[in-house]
C-alpha cells in the first residue's frame, strides 16, 4: 500500500480516516489519533475533573473507536458526536461509582503551583469552574459542557444526549443560572470586576 503524505491526511474528514485505518492504513490511525485523542481527553477531564480518570478515559474511547471502525458506516454519525456519547456515558459511569467510594480514602490533588501570578489567576478560575461544574447535576453538567465548553451544537449535544433539542436547551440554561450563583459570590477573589 502506498503510503499518503501526511499533510494530505490532515485533509481528510475523521470518516475517511476511519475508513482507511478500517481498510488497514497505519498512517491514517495515527493522523486520526492526533486529532482526536486532545478532544476527547479535554472532554473527559471537563466532565471528571481528574487527570488520570480522564486519561483512562480517553484511551477506552479511542480503543473503542478502533473496535467499531470495521463496521463504520459513513455519513450515519460523525466520528467526533459518536466519541462525545462513548466519553460521556463512561463518564457517567465513573461519577456513579464515584459516590459510592468513602471521600477518605480518596487523593488529595496535586498542587502543581505556577510560577506567573496570571497563570495562577487561571488556574483558581479553572479550578472555580471545575467545583461548580461538580456541583450541576450530571446531565446538566453534560450539556453545559457540551455546548459552552466543547463549543457543540444544540442539535449536536441532543444527538449524544439522546434527548430533544428543547430538552438540550433547558438544561443549558438551568446548568448556565446554576452555575452563576455559584460563582457569583467569588467574583473578586477571581479577579473579575463587575462590569
Amino acid at each position: 500500500m502506498m503510503q499518503m503524505p501526511l499533510d494530505d491526511l490532515r485533509k481528510l474528514s475523521d470518516d475517511t480516516l476511519l475508513l482507511m485505518f478500517a481498510g488497514g492504513d497505519e498512517y491514517a490511525a495515527g493522523a486520526l489519533n492526533a486529532r482526536l485523542t486532545p478532544v476527547v481527553l479535554a472532554h473527559a477531564y471537563r466532565l471528571l475533573g481528574d487527570r488520570a480518570e480522564a486519561e483512562d478515559i480517553a484511551q477506552e474511547a479511542m480503543l473503542k473507536l478502533w473496535r467499531v471502525a470495521p463496521e463504520w458506516r459513513m455519513g450515519e454519525a460523525k466520528v467526533t458526536t459518536w466519541l462525545y456519547r462513548v466519553v460521556a456515558n463512561a463518564c457517567t459511569d465513573r461519577l456513579r461509582k464515584r459516590r459510592t467510594i468513602d471521600i477518605d480514602s480518596v487523593a488529595e490533588p496535586e498542587d502543581g503551583a505556577p510560577s506567573a501570578a496570571d497563570r495562577i489567576q487561571d488556574r483558581s478560575r479553572a479550578e472555580a469552574l471545575q467545583e461548580a461544574l461538580g456541583q450541576l447535576p450530571d446531565r446538566q453538567r453534560q450539556a453545559v459542557v457540551l455546548r459552552h465548553i466543547e463549543g457543540l451544537s444544540n442539535p449536536e449535544i441532543a444527538q449524544i444526549m439522546d434527548l430533544k433539542v428543547e430538552a438540550v436547551e433547558s438544561l443549558t440554561a438551568r446548568g448556565k443560572r446554576a452555575l452563576k450563583a455559584v460563582l457569583e459570590g467569588r467574583k473578586d477573589e477571581l479577579g473579575y470586576d463587575d462590569d
